[in-house]
């Protein structure tokens, strides 16, 4: 009977032992896993925002703009071929925030998102720029790490401004309508004339769209705009009202 008693004794620290190991080695892997979490949604943001604020700099350096003539017409758009990665202007949502700016440069790819930026869409439909005369701007950027610059597009909602800046134009737009979740594989959401927007017929539209629930990438939301009126770069850069 000794024995047996001695025995099970053994066996209780044997098992205390092990669940104290394993205590231990799930303690570790929190730990882990809390600082990859933390470098996704903290230190990448770090990196991207450094990124994009050098390729916004570079971008604004390329920028010559003469001074538009008081009441005159706006300066002629350029037309050029952009390639991935090129930047074309800024991106100011006055719902994000104060002196809101996010960059906008050509493809959605994850080399491009990944560097704090908004993405134009090239595929499945090439998007259209904000000077055709017709046709949906579509970007996209992401919710959460990377720069996170669409972190809080559920803010917007209908009749709040969003504005691009060009090199010789601010391009006003005025938000239209939402839709907080659809599939990821609902490309209509970019189309020229965007599926499920209130937009009927072709126009000079905008789209912002990004992962949602925030954390995860399982669905998309869109927000729908309208291009209201461009107004010229004058020899300050003065924004809009909607910008002041």
């Amino acid at each position: 009977m000794g024995t047996a008693i001695r025995g099970g004794r053994g066996r209780r620290g044997r098992l205390a032992v092990a669940l104290g190991l394993a205590g231990e080695l799930l303690i570790t892997l929190g730990l882990v896993l809390a600082l990859f979490v933390g470098y996704s949604l903290w230190w990448t943001d770090v990196v991207a925002d450094r990124a994009a604020g050098r390729a916004g700099d570079r971008l604004r350096q390329t920028w010559t703009v003469p001074a538009a003539p008081p009441g005159g017409p706006a300066a002629a758009e350029p037309v050029p071929q952009y390639a991935a990665g090129d930047g074309v202007g800024f991106l100011h949502v006055p719902a994000f925030g104060r002196g809101d700016q996010t960059l906008i440069r050509m493809g959605t790819t994850a080399e491009v998102l990944n560097e704090g930026v908004a993405g134009v869409y090239e595929e499945p439909y090439r998007s259209a720029m904000p000077w055709d005369a017709e046709g949906n701007f579509a970007l996209a950027a992401h919710r959460d790490g990377h720069g996170a610059k669409f972190h809080d597009l559920d803010r917007l909602a209908p009749g709040d401004p969003v504005v691009v800046e060009t090199r010789d134009s601010w391009y006003v737009y005025k938000v239209a309508g939402t839709l907080p979740q659809t599939s990821k594989y609902d490309v209509g959401v970019v189309a020229p004339v965007p599926e499920g927007s209130p937009f009927t017929g072709p126009g000079r539209y905008l789209t912002l769209t990004t992962c949602t629930p925030v954390y995860t990438s399982r669905y998309r939301m869109a927000v729908w705009a309208e291009l209201v009126r461009v107004d010229p770069v004058d020899a300050k850069r003065t924004p809009p009202p909607e910008l002041r």
